[in-house]
């Protein structure tokens, strides 16, 4: 069931802190809204180097990651230029926390997937999270398009679990960031029995 504008409200003022939803700073009360809680776009932002030498290797990741990308801060009041074909990783300006019986969807803004603009490719929050949310930015269009942090760009949609959670208890790759996270795939333990399987180089 997906919660309404009243339902949000009134877990965003739980007096049980573990079972309050938290969505900070909240710029504007028109933020919640509807069925949805607008997110606006943070200031940090990875972008990958075009420079990179060759595919990107997801075993690599733990000790390469820095072959593959750099770190930018925009702003609030400037712009950065997204061009087409390009991923960005940005963050909420929001620090959000979900209790173990929730969950939600993050959804890109029509008006800027008009644009072109498509948000947030990964987009299941999960029960118990809690950290600012990455966003993965890819420009769909043929022409390049301004972000602005600070913007309204993505909106939660929260869904009540059915039945006990366990949640990320603080334990998931990606809890508590404050700022944009790379890729972690290498951190799955399927990759370290793909690696057994390798054949060692001569």
């Amino acid at each position: 069931m997906v919660m309404g504008e009243a339902q949000l409200r009134e877990r965003m003022q739980h007096p049980v802190i573990q079972e309050r939803l938290v969505v900070t700073p909240l710029l504007s009360d028109a933020q919640v809204k509807g069925a949805s809680i607008d997110v606006r776009l943070g200031t940090d932002f990875i972008l990958m180097k075009r420079s990179a030498a060759g595919p990107i290797d997801p075993m690599a990741m733990r000790t390469g990651v820095l072959d593959y990308q750099e770190r930018a801060r925009v702003e609030v009041g400037e712009k950065m230029i997204l061009h087409p074909n390009q991923l960005v990783l940005g963050v909420t300006l929001e620090f959000i926390q979900v209790p173990r019986d929730l969950m939600a969807y993050v959804i890109g803004r029509s008006s800027w997937g008009r644009l072109g603009l498509m948000v947030a490719t990964a987009v299941m929050v999960s029960p118990g999270y809690r950290g600012s949310l990455t966003l993965e930015l890819a420009n769909l269009a043929d022409t390049p398009v301004y972000l602005y942090p600070g913007t309204r760009v993505a909106q939660l949609v929260f869904h009540q679990v059915d039945g006990a959670s366990s949640a990320y208890a603080g334990a998931g790759k990606y809890t508590g960031p404050v700022g944009p996270e790379f890729s972690k795939l290498s951190w799955d333990e399927d990759w370290q029995a793909i690696q057994r399987m390798q054949p060692e180089e001569m």
